[in-house]
């Protein structure tokens, strides 16, 4: 091995997957770490307060790899911004960067949301899952947001449960989405795969195959036995489903 690959191998960085941000950590002197609410494929998100003002915030925190040239994480800037008048969606407010392990990190700053994220939620109900009437009340609250994104022809696409934070209000639910997926223009297959992504969050909720057999025909015909082209056939967007949640006949 030549001295130059040598150098080069030693000076390599091993890549980060993940932030050892401990409570009370100070950030950037300005954020003080927590919690961490989360992760995913491009990053980590944690709950911060503002040192100076006491004010809670949500950071999203991109691993170095996954954010070249801070394009992933101004192209999720800007996407959040375009969508900012979507309520089913965390208000950003600014760009930060740190050194991390000798590294410089990317976050972004959002407001925080009280609530819980949904599969914690799921487990604290009876039977660890929803009743078929709750389960349509929150398809309707993630519908009904997800609806506004389609109609300003853009997407979500990484719909699951953990990136859902619910806070049951009412006889609804107050629902906001702690992440969102962004690369590329918007696609007809990607309305799709939100419309599947909702369906399938739905029929998970209330008890997903245990369950089903037993759900009223009106729950398995939104279900559609979780054949995405059947999904497809009744509702091609957001708005679709929503409009037929609210004229199912009982």
């Amino acid at each position: 091995m030549t001295t130059h690959h040598k150098e080069k191998r030693k000076n390599k960085r091993p890549r980060i997957e993940s932030f050892d941000f401990q409570p009370g950590k100070v950030l950037a002197k300005k954020y003080e770490v927590i919690s961490r609410l989360g992760s995913g494929w491009e990053g980590e998100v944690f709950h911060i307060r503002e040192v100076r003002t006491g004010i809670e915030r949500a950071a999203k925190f991109f691993f170095p790899h996954r954010n070249l040239r801070d394009r992933t994480s101004i192209t999720y800037a800007k996407k959040l911004h375009k969508l900012r008048h979507c309520p089913i969606l965390i208000q950003y407010h600014t760009q930060e960067s740190i050194v991390y392990h000798r590294e410089t990190v990317t976050f972004l700053i959002s407001d925080f949301v009280e609530g819980e994220i949904l599969p914690d939620y799921i487990k604290r109900q009876p039977g660890k899952r929803l009743h078929y009437f709750q389960g349509l009340h929150l398809l309707h609250a993630l519908a009904s947001g997800i609806e506004c994104v389609h109609n300003l022809r853009d997407y979500h696409g990484d719909l699951h449960g953990d990136n859902i934070i619910v806070r049951d209000y009412g006889i609804g639910y107050d629902i906001k989405l702690l992440d969102m997926f962004h690369w590329g223009a918007c696609k007809p297959e990607n309305i799709y795969g939100d419309v599947a992504n909702l369906v399938h969050l739905f029929y998970t909720a209330i008890g997903g195959k245990k369950h089903y057999s037993k759900m009223p025909p009106q729950v398995k015909g939104i279900c559609c036995g979780l054949k995405t082209s059947l999904i497809l056939d009744k509702f091609r967007s957001a708005g679709q489903l929503r409009e037929h949640l609210e004229s199912i006949e009982w």
